[in-house]
C-alpha cells in the first residue's frame, strides 16, 4: 500500500488488533491519527488530539500525515514515566523507514509494538 492510500478494512482490523495488543502489553492507551494536520504545526494539532482522549495522561497518540509526510507521537504524563524520548525517536524512526517504503500499515504496526514493548512496565524481582 502506498503511504498516501487511505487505509483498507482489513488494514484498520488488523491496526486495531496491534492497538489491542499494545494496550495489554504496556497498559497504557494507544490512539492512532492518519490524516491531514490541520494548520502549519503538526506538534500543536497531534498535542491538541491527544489532549482530547479520555485519559490523555495515560495515552499514547500516533499521528501520520501521509501527504506532508509527517509523524508525532504524544505521550502522557504517566507514560513518559516509562517511555523516554529517545524510544520514542526509534518507535518514529522505524516508521518512517516502513513509510518511505509505501508500507504505511507496517509502519503503524512496527511503531506501536516498538512504544508498547518499551511501555512495558518492567517485572522486578524481590529478595525476601
Amino acid at each position: 500500500m502506498a503511504a498516501g492510500e487511505p487505509l483498507s478494512d482489513s488494514d484498520r482490523l488488523a491496526l486495531d488488533r496491534a492497538i489491542r495488543l499494545a494496550e495489554q502489553a504496556s497498559r497504557f492507551e494507544f490512539s492512532v491519527y492518519v490524516g491531514p494536520v490541520e494548520g502549519d504545526d503538526a506538534r500543536a494539532w497531534a498535542t491538541r488530539l491527544h489532549n482530547r482522549l479520555v485519559a490523555p495522561s495515560r495515552s499514547v497518540l500516533v499521528l501520520v500525515d501521509p501527504r506532508r509526510r509527517v509523524t508525532e507521537v504524544v505521550t502522557g504524563g504517566d507514560v513518559r514515566r516509562h517511555l523516554t524520548d529517545a524510544e520514542v525517536e526509534l518507535a518514529v524512526v522505524a516508521m518512517a523507514s516502513e513509510f518511505g517504503g509505501g508500507n504505511l500499515l507496517g509502519g503503524l504496526l512496527r511503531g506501536i509494538a516498538m512504544l508498547a514493548e518499551h511501555a512495558r512496565p518492567q517485572n522486578t524481582l524481590h529478595a525476601g
